[in-house]
């Protein structure tokens, strides 16, 4: 699988769920430029996914927490633009037993459609609502 369709599958299972997504969302801000690779709403919730293909040779971990403290800061800079309150989640391709770092959600791929369905709770468990 291609980084591309990660993140189209991430889109489509969040579409699945009755989320109204925004694909690949480019904007800008005083600091420049940067891309969310899905905005996904529904009931007020406003969730922004950045979809990470690492490869089992990699060594994630430490590449997962400098990913979720960047995206978190991107988060920030689309809720100021935007005006809406965002949760920043990080899809990682595989599970490496993180779920939580600075600030973001981090959501195994192959537990996404359960994150999804229980979105309350973990929103609740994480300090988001």
């Amino acid at each position: 699988m291609k980084w591309q369709e990660f993140e189209e599958k991430v889109r489509e299972i969040c579409e699945a769920h009755g989320f109204r997504t925004h694909f690949r969302r480019v904007f800008r801000d005083n600091e420049g430029r940067a891309e969310i690779d899905v905005v996904a709403e529904r009931y007020g919730i406003t969730l922004c996914f950045d979809a990470k293909l690492y490869s089992a040779s990699r060594y994630r971990v430490s590449q997962i927490k400098k990913e979720a403290e960047k995206h978190r800061k991107r988060c920030e800079r689309f809720s100021n633009l935007t005006g809406k309150e965002v949760v920043p989640v990080i899809v990682s391709f595989i599970d490496d037993n993180i779920r939580y770092h600075e600030g973001c959600i981090v959501v195994p791929f192959d537990s996404l459609n359960e994150f999804l369905s229980e979105i309350h709770y973990y929103l609740a468990e994480f300090g988001y609502m």
